[in-house]
C-alpha cells in the first residue's frame, strides 16, 4: 500500500484548525466550495469538485471515522474514483510554539500511480489553502484552487 503525507504548521490554536477541518463550512473555504454532509463520527460527507464552468471534475463521500478534538480527524473514502474507495485520510493536530503542527496522511493506495502523484500535489496545494485561510482569512477552495497540471 502506499500513502500521501505532508506536514505543515499553521500560526493558529489546534482548536480553530480543528474546526475548519470538520465543519462543512469550514471545509467550503479552503478544500472546495461544495461540501455536504455531517462532520461527526458515522456521518458521511459529500465534496464536489467543479471546474469555474460549472462542470464536475470529481465527487468524493468521506465516511468520518475518529475525531478526537482538538488533535485527530479520520475519515474513509465510500464513494468516488476507484483508486480513492477504501483510502484513508487523518489529520493529526498539535501545538508547537506559536503554530499548529498538521501532520496530514492520505494512506491505503493500492498502487502507486499518476493519480495519486497528482492528489499529492493538489493535497500540498489546499493544506496551503488551509493555512492562508487560517492566517489571512483567505483560503482557495475548488474551483478557484491552483490549478497544477490537465487534470484540473
Amino acid at each position: 500500500m502506499f500513502q500521501i503525507a505532508h506536514r505543515i504548521g499553521i500560526a493558529a490554536e489546534p482548536s480553530t484548525v480543528f474546526a475548519a477541518l470538520n465543519s462543512a463550512e469550514g471545509l467550503s473555504r479552503w478544500w472546495t466550495e461544495e461540501v455536504e454532509g455531517e462532520c461527526a463520527v458515522g456521518g458521511r460527507v459529500t465534496f464536489t469538485f467543479r471546474k469555474i464552468s460549472g462542470e464536475i471534475l470529481g465527487q468524493f463521500v468521506m465516511e468520518v471515522t475518529r475525531l478526537t478534538e482538538p488533535e485527530q480527524i479520520e475519515w474513509k473514502c465510500v464513494e468516488g474514483p476507484s483508486d480513492w474507495i477504501g483510502t484513508e485520510i487523518l489529520f493529526n493536530l498539535k501545538k508547537s510554539g506559536e503554530q499548529t503542527i498538521v501532520i496530514f496522511a492520505h494512506r491505503n493506495w493500492r498502487e502507486m500511480a499518476d493519480h495519486l502523484a497528482h492528489c499529492s500535489t493538489k493535497w500540498a496545494t489546499f493544506l496551503l489553502s488551509l493555512r492562508g485561510l487560517l492566517e489571512t482569512g483567505t483560503g482557495k477552495p475548488s474551483p478557484h484552487d491552483l490549478k497544477i497540471d490537465d487534470w484540473n
